[in-house]
């Protein structure tokens, strides 16, 4: 297996969603500021990279990721003398910084589309996407992301402009050569400043097939992923792009890739280096939804986990390298979805960072997770993301669905579950603003508080704290192949990894039960050692059978 130790590889990263990590003015909206006087927080959590969810100039129509000015910074968020000093202040730490990049579309507010849109003739034009329309109707049939037509009509010019997310988030052309040259440009800008990395985001939605066509089937609105998801040209704008640019830097990629297969992955996050570090894949984020999509949910089967986990660990095997997340600003709280957020929260949450932790690839961290912040339940009035408030609409108040239903499906997979405001301690709006916070902040804030987790030597904190201490003492937790072991345990999800002579044993009791686990006979029990475990109480090295308690997590290690 080709093994080349790269320092993204061994890295820990913690996203930081701004809008909603620390308030330093007292504007009910978190900052740069706010961030800067958390940096020794995060230092003492022991992560290398912080990634930074979009901070550039933005009307905010979809939280930063309808961006006007690719260089500069959102006036609610602060000044570019702000950001300097955060860059220094992570930098003073050893802590690197990566930039979200969003580059599919911009606003509409952005100097170009403004110029684009203002007539057929202008220079601009051609840096998006324009169709006159059909019959009286949109040039396709394809729908948003966030539902409705991927279309707006502009009488401006008599024309539509293609938009895959909000109607104010018009996706660029990127078969234009002269907006591809922009965009290195002001990321050659962003890494002169000193930055260390960019997570991109959709990027593999860039490239749309030829000709635009709609799906077929004659219904008036679909999907229509399959012609701009992983399209004609992605790679040869990706290779383009780390010639010029990403090549020329020390530096850290991932994209946001939905709907990219693993041999997908094996292209965009090869291991020679011709275009991204990793990708975020997503198919383990829809394993608990049904046939009618997200908010279709059903209950996870450990059996699809780790038939997904599995496919992606060894499918990226010595090619390429995987990214590791179970939750984000897009994703709600993992351990309200795939753990157990009352009786076993602080068990259960240990358990996953345990299990994702320990695999091959890269993790990421999102804010408050770290502390095991839940899901919330919300009247509607209450919730601010677009995805939520058009899905709403569309399914109660056009399409007659029951109400009851679409709200619990809300509760379960909704943005805002990550967007609620960090937990920092049990005063008033959890020490996050002095005022009204943009979005309510999750009432158990009194029991689930930064200051409460420092202050308890058994915290998910400190926990968190030794699996990364742990990932930079081993190099098997790093670079080690993956292997499943009781492929068939309905409660367990067992793994091990390898690399020369040392043997890691991953085992994670996935239920509030009690679970039975024997070691496979293939594998050798000798000389093992208890490197961490969730439960105080449970320090034996033995461990060629043994009952595990509801959610634990044992990791040994052996040479």
């Amino acid at each position: 297996m080709k093994l080349e130790k790269k320092w993204w590889k061994e890295s820990v990263v913690y996203q930081i969603y701004p809008r909603s990590f620390m308030d330093s003015n007292g504007d009910g909206i978190g900052d740069l500021r706010g961030i800067i006087s958390k940096l020794d927080y995060l230092n003492e959590l022991g992560v290398n990279v912080v990634w930074l969810s979009p901070v550039f100039k933005s009307p905010n129509d979809d939280n930063g990721y309808d961006i006007s000015d690719y260089q500069d910074i959102m006036d609610e968020f602060g000044t570019l003398n702000d950001w300097d000093e955060l860059l220094e202040g992570l930098h003073s730490r050893n802590m690197k910084l990566m930039m979200d990049l969003v580059v599919n579309h911009s606003s509409d507010e952005h100097k170009w589309f403004i110029e684009s849109r203002s007539s057929k003739d202008d220079p601009y034009r051609d840096y998006y996407i324009w169709r006159p329309g059909k019959d009286g109707k949109e040039p396709n049939n394809w729908t948003s992301v966030f539902s409705g037509p991927a279309w707006q009509y502009d009488k401006e010019t008599d024309e539509y402009y293609l938009h895959l997310f909000s109607k104010k988030q018009p996706d660029l052309n990127w078969a234009n050569p002269t907006v591809r040259k922009e965009i290195h440009d002001m990321m050659i800008w962003w890494l002169d400043k000193g930055i260390d990395g960019f997570r991109m985001d959709v990027i593999n939605l860039i490239s749309k097939a030829e000709g635009l066509p709609s799906t077929p089937g004659g219904k008036r609105y679909d999907w229509g992923g399959d012609f701009f998801m992983n399209g004609p040209r992605v790679h040869e704008y990706l290779q383009e792009m780390n010639r010029e640019v990403l090549s020329k830097y020390d530096m850290m990629t991932v994209g946001e890739c939905p709907g990219a297969s693993v041999d997908d992955a094996t292209k965009y996050a090869n291991s020679e280096g011709t275009e991204l570090n990793m990708i975020f894949t997503f198919e383990h984020m829809d394993l608990d939804s049904g046939p009618g999509g997200k908010w279709d949910v059903k209950p996870l089967k450990l059996d699809d986990l780790k038939e997904c986990m599995t496919k992606w660990q060894k499918g990226l095997e010595g090619k390429g390298w995987n990214s590791l997340y179970l939750n984000n600003h897009d994703q709600p709280r993992m351990v309200s979805r795939f753990g157990n957020d009352t009786s076993y929260r602080v068990e259960s949450a240990k358990m996953l960072g345990t299990f994702l932790h320990m695999m091959q690839g890269t993790p990421y961290i999102y804010q408050g997770e770290e502390i095991g912040m839940t899901n919330v339940k919300f009247s509607l009035d209450d919730y601010k993301d677009i995805e939520i408030l058009n899905m709403y609409r569309e399914k109660v108040i056009e399409g007659q669905e029951d109400k009851a239903k679409v709200m619990e499906s809300i509760y379960i997979k909704g943005r805002d579950n990550a967007r609620t405001p960090m937990q920092w301690d049990d005063s008033k709006n959890a020490g996050f603003t002095t005022s009204t916070p943009w979005l309510k902040v999750n009432p158990n804030y009194r029991e689930i508080n930064v200051k409460q987790s420092l202050e308890d030597s058994n915290s998910i904190f400190y926990y968190y704290q030794k699996l990364i201490k742990l990932r930079k003492k081993y190099d098997v937790i790093v670079y080690g192949a993956y292997d499943l072991i009781l492929k068939e345990n309905e409660q367990i999800y067992a793994y091990i990894r390898t690399l020369d002579n040392e043997t890691l044993l991953v085992i994670c009791n996935f239920t509030g039960e009690a679970a039975y686990f024997e070691l496979p006979e293939h594998i050798s029990c000798e000389a093992r050692q208890l490197l961490i475990n969730n439960y105080t109480d449970q320090n034996s090295d033995e461990i060629s059978s043994n009952t595990l308690k509801p959610y634990e997590a044992r990791v040994y290690l052996s040479k």
